[in-house]
């Protein structure tokens, strides 16, 4: 069963930076239980970029909150626990700008990095980059639009918008030994746009030994502001 709520706080700006993957090679990435979930036979990838403002332990005012950037890179996955059939989210590394939220997530959300972030966002137009001390890098440069990618695999926006909606459930390696630490993402809404991204580029998805050429392609990007959120811990596995 599902945990009470660990945290709370205000999503003020996520961005998730969506790729197409050949299947077969990230199930070579996914440790046991999880699988690719596919979409028109191709697995989906990506980066979520999310600035967090007044996070906090849940019962505690806004005051005592923290405001920190962080990158999570996910993969859509599916896996089966007690007879049922799960859908979510893996992810292998998470980034962030807060030592506190690194010294904190290690404990009890996997494996954070302190990375350093640089963040310039105007009149609709976003430049966002992370660095991590292992090397770990990204950037992006997108701006808001109202016109959908005729090149991804997802119809239109509201299409993407539920398949990542129905990926609310994140399962982390756990810092402290074997197994996964989970979370779910609880909104009192859920809307998106869609972004136009001139230029992004992922070490980690760049990397060969992970990712043949050819084998990942950028597909969507999509926005969502000023939204109030839980975090609550699943069971682990």
């Amino acid at each position: 069963m599902m945990k009470a709520p660990l945290l709370t706080g205000l999503i003020d700006r996520r961005i998730l930076l969506n790729f197409r993957a050949a299947p077969e090679v990230v199930n070579q990435l996914l440790p046991h239980p999880f699988r690719a979930q596919q979409v028109q036979g191709m697995a989906i990838v990506g980066i979520c970029l999310i600035r967090l403002r007044h996070e906090r332990i849940k019962g505690l005012p806004p005051v005592f909150g923290l405001a920190s950037e962080n990158g999570a890179h996910r993969i859509a996955v599916e896996w089966e626990a007690n007879g049922h059939l799960h859908s979510g989210v893996y992810i292998p590394r998470r980034d962030t700008s807060s030592a506190v939220n690194a010294l904190v997530g290690n404990q009890l959300l996997g494996i954070h990095y302190h990375s350093t972030f640089l963040v310039a966002e105007a009149g609709g137009r976003y430049a966002i980059s992370f660095q991590s001390a292992d090397g770990t890098q990204l950037t992006v440069k997108a701006q808001e639009t109202d016109v959908w990618p005729t090149t991804s695999l997802f119809a239109d926006q509201d299409q993407a918008s539920d398949f990542f909606r129905r990926g609310a459930a994140g399962y982390s390696p756990r810092a402290s030994g074997a197994g996964f630490d989970g979370v779910e993402l609880q909104t009192t809404q859920w809307k998106v746009s869609p972004l136009a991204v001139q230029h992004v580029s992922s070490s980690f998805f760049a990397d060969s030994s992970r990712f043949p050429v050819g084998s990942v392609v950028f597909d969507n990007a999509l926005l969502m502001r000023d939204v109030s959120h839980d975090w609550k811990r699943l069971p682990a596995l």
